[in-house]
């Protein structure tokens, strides 16, 4: 990937947490929703001349950061092209949460994957596949752990952060969208991530 390509994915994840920023429906969700990003951009601005990561890997990145971003904006349970989905699909809530959910698999999968091929023995087949797969289920549960605990502090403050909806079964629903994600994302992108990992090497 070019600089100028990362550059631009870069400077679109930034004008879209500052938008977010102006005037979201609840502050401290903003906080909550958009701190991964906050966390993980400074990490990837350091580290990207020394450690270039591959176009389908800043290309994932940004996309799940303008998810987290959007979320943190309206929150979850009322993003507005999630209301269009649930009427189109007569669906009984606002389903962008699971959205996010099955993007919380997609990109610490291949993120993970990217980063184990080129760091570590690991080679694709069966072995890799498990513990990307089991890796990102484990992080989804850590996330909901952190729903729990935001729960457990804020008390009814935190029913805009958890956006489950009336949904009791929304954590175990939420963890396994992140399954499926992770397991689809190496059945479906493996090969374009191969590809595209041997040209960087090159």
């Amino acid at each position: 990937m070019t600089m100028s390509l990362r550059a631009t994915l870069l400077l679109a994840v930034l004008a879209a947490l500052v938008a977010s920023g102006v005037a979201p429906y609840d502050r401290g969700v903003w906080w909550a929703e958009v701190m991964p990003v906050l966390i993980a951009a400074p990490i990837l601005i350091a580290t990207g001349r020394r450690f270039p990561l591959t176009p389908l890997t800043c290309g994932l990145i940004a996309f799940f950061a303008l998810i987290l971003i959007l979320g943190g904006a309206y929150t979850y349970a009322r993003v507005p092209i999630g209301f269009v989905v649930q009427d189109w699909f007569e669906l009984a809530r606002n389903p962008y949460d699971r959205f996010g959910h099955f993007f919380q698999g997609v990109t610490p999968a291949i993120l993970g994957r990217e980063l184990l091929l080129r760091t570590s023995p690991l080679r694709p087949g069966k072995w890799l596949f498990a513990l990307l797969s089991l890796s990102c289920l484990g992080i989804s549960a850590l996330y909901e752990l952190v729903e729990w605990a935001s729960a457990v502090l804020w008390g009814g403050g935190a029913v805009e952060f958890l956006g489950t909806q009336g949904d009791p079964w929304d954590a175990q629903a939420d963890m396994l969208m992140a399954l499926l994600g992770a397991m689809l994302a190496q059945v479906m992108l493996g090969r374009t991530h191969d590809r595209q990992l041997a040209k960087l090497g090159a």
